[in-house]
């Protein structure tokens, strides 16, 4: 054997010896599907009211008229309003948050196991098919849950900004906005802005899963230098290390996907909120009305609350979906 054939054996038993062995996944044949849904909707809807606030602050910030700074939008909420003020909608956006979830999550699983499985027998290396995979189940996930989680949306927003000036009409509550919604507009203003959100949140599922497989890989390449400091030696990082990994991953992934996403998601809140003199607000329409406004720099209102909302957001919901997944695997399948 060759010095350079017998260096490059060595160098491969090297990096086998310094792999990192993570806690097994908990696939969705593991997984007990009654408890998963059940306390996955417990759990993710005490993540959604933490979190509430900044949502609300946000959409204020989207369709806004003239234009407010962040923290003078929140204190004027909390001066006029009080804080139940940015918690405007919570009830119905809660209500839609369940049904909404599971279908986001048996989606996500479903369409992770099958492409992930698909692609390794067609011969694709493992990280292509982990991304693939990734990327594939944020797609699929995304449009499921648009289905549940639109009128839900056009509702909950416009709950939200009522104490604006920006408010087109006045609602009692839920029930009577989705009442008047329907006898005005019928089932199509339910669904206003419903291809603008597939166009918003389907790629910002893609970026979101893709980002955060690519940053989970990136991380644990540091977390292996750091740990193994040039031994060579076989890591097997404790429960509080991968989840400090999944939790800075996630908040790189959901940063990222915020800022990608950002002109898509101000044109279909304004699009699900405002009337222009009466007339639907429509894509182009939005996006002039944009422009007049401020430019471009008018579809990034509100970046700073979406980023930091998303961010925690995404850090709180992995660690919390793979908590869930943990709890509700069937009995000795982990």
């Amino acid at each position: 054997m060759s010095f350079m054939a017998a260096r490059r054996v060595e160098e491969e038993e090297e990096a086998a010896a310094a792999e990192i062995h993570l806690p097994a996944e908990v696939d969705w044949e593991m997984l007990d599907k009654w408890r998963f849904f059940v306390m996955g909707a417990a759990l993710f809807s005490g993540v959604s009211a933490a979190l509430y606030p900044a949502v609300v602050l946000k959409t204020r910030l989207q369709v806004a008229q003239p234009p407010s700074p962040c923290l003078r939008a929140a204190a004027a909420i909390f001066r006029h309003e009080g804080p139940r003020g940015f918690y405007r909608g919570f009830a119905t956006s809660l209500a839609g948050t369940v049904p909404a979830r599971a279908l986001y999550m048996g989606a996500l699983e479903a369409t992770k196991s099958a492409v992930g499985s698909a692609t390794l027998r067609l011969g694709v290396p493992e990280p292509t098919a982990s991304a693939a995979a990734s990327a594939a189940a944020g797609l699929s996930s995304a449009v499921a849950a648009q289905v549940v989680w639109t009128p839900i949306d056009v509702v909950s927003q416009r709950l939200m900004v009522q104490g604006s000036a920006a408010a087109a009409a006045r609602y009692r509550g839920g029930v009577d906005a989705f009442k008047k919604i329907l006898c005005s507009d019928g089932l199509r203003g339910l669904y206003r802005g419903f291809g603008m959100s597939i166009l918003t949140y389907a790629p910002s599922n893609v970026v979101w899963w893709t980002s955060y497989f690519l940053s989970q890989r990136l991380i644990w390449g540091g977390v292996r230098y750091h740990m193994d400091g040039g031994g060579g030696g076989e890591l097997r990082p404790g429960q509080g290390t991968v989840v400090a990994v999944q939790g800075a991953s996630a908040a790189v992934s959901g940063g990222a996907a915020a800022v990608v996403t950002m002109p898509l998601d101000t044109i279909k809140t304004r699009m699900q909120v405002l009337d222009d003199g009466g007339e639907r607000m429509t894509i182009g329409r939005t996006v002039r009305s944009l422009l007049r406004e401020g430019g471009w720099r008018a579809c990034y209102r509100g970046l700073g609350p979406r980023w930091a909302s998303t961010s925690l957001s995404a850090t709180t919901m992995i660690t919390t979906y793979e908590f869930l997944k943990r709890l509700s695997a069937k009995d000795g399948s982990v």
